[in-house]
């Protein structure tokens, strides 16, 4: 959805408001979306997750995985193997934020760079200066 100024009412910014807090709100923290993302190639046991993900704690791991069983985007599978296999799975739900992590993994990289050429600059500012 394109925000056009043109149908900017004050209902309509609350609108937007109120369902970009629910979405913030549903994914929030620094963890979520990368363990989407380290979750995309299927069915992981909890170890494997934590490695793929480095340097998240074994604590902070299963709160994200509960928050995100709790939203529908991740299964939680256990089997009755000895001893007992876990593993975690996405959701054929968590493919509705598919277009959210290109835009922001699309982002991500335009912003990395625009840093790294306005540092660039500086530094040619600098030495020029000199």
């Amino acid at each position: 959805m394109a925000f056009g100024r043109e149908h900017h009412t004050k209902e309509t910014c609350n609108a937007s408001l109120n369902a970009v807090k629910d979405a913030l709100y549903v994914l929030n923290g620094k963890w979520k979306l990368p363990l989407i993302i380290s979750m995309q190639d299927g069915p992981k046991r909890f170890n494997e997750i934590q490695k793929s993900l480095g340097e998240i704690t074994p604590k902070i791991l299963s709160k994200e995985l509960k928050d995100l069983e709790l939203n529908e985007f991740v299964i939680r599978k256990v089997y009755s193997t000895i001893p007992v296999t876990v593993t975690y799975e996405l959701t054929e739900y968590s493919g509705s934020l598919d277009k959210v992590i290109n835009e922001l993994r699309s982002w991500g990289m335009q912003h990395r760079e625009r840093l790294v050429t306005s540092r660039k600059t500086e530094l040619v500012l600098e030495d020029i200066e000199r």
